[in-house]
């Protein structure tokens, strides 16, 4: 089973060299950290920022360099900054590879749920429906029971809606999965994890298709 650096870490390796990639808050912001050695890539975050780096050591935190999550982080050599606006304007012109976000629930279908659970306060949607609208690569990181141990991965999402049929793939504490027209595809499996686990984790149709490898981290 993966924890959280592990979740990043697998993502990391969806990362391909040249891509603008978009991190969503959470688990995403940590994917930064693991790009594989001589993968050129430039990370954008909605706020107004391309080019951001790992996260900084504690004392060299500069609090006027943010990510959309509020965040310190650090720039590489060549990043840019702007407004929001303009950082839409990316967004909505498909001028970014791939999205990578954290999810509350996602269903079979690949509609997500990643921004508010009713009665409870939420301060606004942010950018998460023009990344789902505008993106044709997005990846969920996410745990794939709530802390009950109800499945997160569903027929049906039960929370309001940040986008529909969007998602392409999860990375979840258990497994990497697939979005197809006929469900969750079980492409890998966390080190540790058997297929019966993960077929009990996952409320929505799951496909398994001959011997499922473990993952590599």
């Amino acid at each position: 089973m993966l924890d959280k650096i592990g979740i990043a870490k697998r993502i990391a390796q969806e990362v391909k060299d040249g891509y603008y990639v978009n991190l969503g808050i959470g688990i995403p912001t940590l994917v930064a950290n693991y790009v594989p050695d001589g993968i050129d890539v430039e990370f954008q975050s909605e706020n107004g920022v391309l080019g951001m780096g790992p996260f900084p050591f504690d004392g060299q935190e500069d609090a006027d360099i943010i990510n959309a999550g509020k965040q310190t982080i650090t720039t590489l050599p060549g990043a840019s900054f702007f407004d929001s606006a303009t950082s839409f304007g990316m967004i909505r012109g498909q001028h970014v590879d791939l999205t990578i976000l954290g999810a509350m629930e996602v269903s079979e279908d690949g509609d997500i749920a990643n921004w508010k659970i009713p009665g409870k306060m939420v301060k606004g949607m942010g950018g998460a429906m023009d990344l789902v609208a505008s993106a044709e690569n997005i990846i969920v990181a996410m745990m794939h029971t709530n802390r009950a141990g109800e499945s997160k991965l569903l027929k049906k999402c039960s929370l309001p809606l940040t986008g529909v049929n969007c998602i392409t793939k999860v990375v979840s504490n258990l497994a990497v999965l697939e979005i197809t027209d006929k469900g969750f595809k079980l492409l890998e499996r966390a080190p540790g994890v058997s297929v019966e686990e993960i077929q009990k984790a996952t409320e929505g149709t799951l496909i398994v298709e001959g011997e499922i490898p473990e993952m590599s981290i």
